[in-house]
């Protein structure tokens, strides 16, 4: 019966600038996928050996100017995977022309740059989204659920370390080109430490301290950042090229027990006041040599990532653009919110204004 047939997907035809690992690797990898939801129809490099790469693997037309893509027509989507200091003004120009946008990480430097690009596809009456797919992360969502059962009482404290040890030396490094930890790495724990600070949009207290250790360039690469605010658990945030034991990515203090893990396992402990032995506050010396001590009956829970997830950053990146096809096609809520991303910048930027560094002089390369 007629009624019985499968009503023909839309297809969102994609123009990506940039094809180094994010344009590449990360979102043409995965879009190429899913064909009867998105087609890359054209992408631009300045390098012709990553065009003619595309064009093979893809079987897409390319160019190696950007512009020469904004001026098609036959576009739905521009993927911004440009550098990271050509994120906005490359934005700007893809939302005057006319297209939707999705901006790699970070979006912006600067929260007024931010609200500029906000104000243009508020104008210009076009999407903008930007590529936080961390946030679906499932190790994030396991946390907050365990969090939200209240199994660990009030949390006083979150600890989450983005760590590792390494040498760098690529553009990322640099400081004219948007680079360092905190703008590279930084959007993805950042964005989770700012979900579990506070859901809503209020704006943390900020303590950062960064500094230059293995890197070859001119930008941080061992960041320390603190967020506090009134009601809200203290948030301590690392990422760090010089941690050669990183043994956790999560750490969760609450008044009933604790999380702890990694991104692919984690665990946690906790018992329960009722049945826990009733205890007073005695203000009399304790009877003989002896200190507070109790035996609390605890429990123990644990979690490990989905066997069926071979392949995490593919994971996350069919996660964001299932949301970003269902924004598209059908008008649904960004599940990633320029409000939170604004919020994310402002941290950033404060960050940054409390650790000055210098730079190198003259540009490299």
């Amino acid at each position: 019966m007629g009624g019985d047939r499968e009503t023909p997907m839309k297809v969102i035809r994609v123009g990506i600038i940039g094809q180094g690992r994010s344009g590449r690797d990360i979102h043409a990898e995965y879009l190429k996928q899913v064909p009867r939801r998105f087609r890359i129809v054209a992408v631009a490099d300045f390098l012709k050996d990553r065009c003619l790469r595309a064009e093979r693997e893809y079987g897409c037309e390319s160019v190696q100017d950007y512009r020469d893509l904004l001026k098609r027509r036959d576009l739905d989507l521009i993927v911004n995977a440009s550098f990271s200091h050509m994120h906005v003004p490359i934005t700007a120009e893809a939302l005057k022309a006319g297209f939707n946008v999705v901006c790699e990480k970070p979006l912006a430097r600067r929260v007024a740059e931010v609200d500029k690009l906000i104000s243009l596809s508020r104008k210009r009456g076009k999407l903008l989204a930007v590529f936080q797919q961390s946030r679906f992360a499932p190790y994030l969502q396991k946390v907050r659920q365990v969090i939200d059962s209240g199994i660990l009482g009030r949390v006083v404290m979150i600890k989450i370390a983005f760590n590792g040890f390494a040498r760098r030396w690529d553009w990322q490094t640099l400081q004219e080109m948007n680079g360092g930890s905190l703008l590279n790495t930084g959007p993805h724990p950042l964005d989770q430490a700012l979900c579990l600070f506070d859901p809503g949009l209020s704006m943390p207290e900020v303590w950062c301290r960064m500094d230059r250790a293995n890197t070859f360039g001119d930008a941080e690469d061992h960041v320390k950042v603190l967020l506090t605010g009134k009601g809200r658990p203290t948030i301590d945030l690392e990422i760090s090229s010089c941690c050669a034991y990183p043994l956790y990515a999560y750490q969760v203090y609450g008044t009933r027990g604790s999380l702890t893990g990694r991104t692919n396992h984690l665990e946690w402990r906790y018992f329960n006041p009722a049945r826990a032995p009733r205890q007073r506050l005695l203000r009399d010396p304790l009877p003989g040599p002896s200190y507070c001590s109790e035996k609390l009956p605890w429990r123990e829970g644990c979690w490990d990532q989905p066997k069926s997830i071979t392949n995490l950053f593919h994971y996350l990146s069919g996660r964001f653009y299932d949301n970003l096809y269902r924004v598209l096609t059908r008008g649904a809520p960004l599940e990633v919110t320029l409000p939170q991303v604004r919020r994310q910048i402002a941290v950033i930027e404060e960050c940054h204004r409390q650790n000055p560094l210098s730079r190198l002089k003259g540009r490299t390369g």
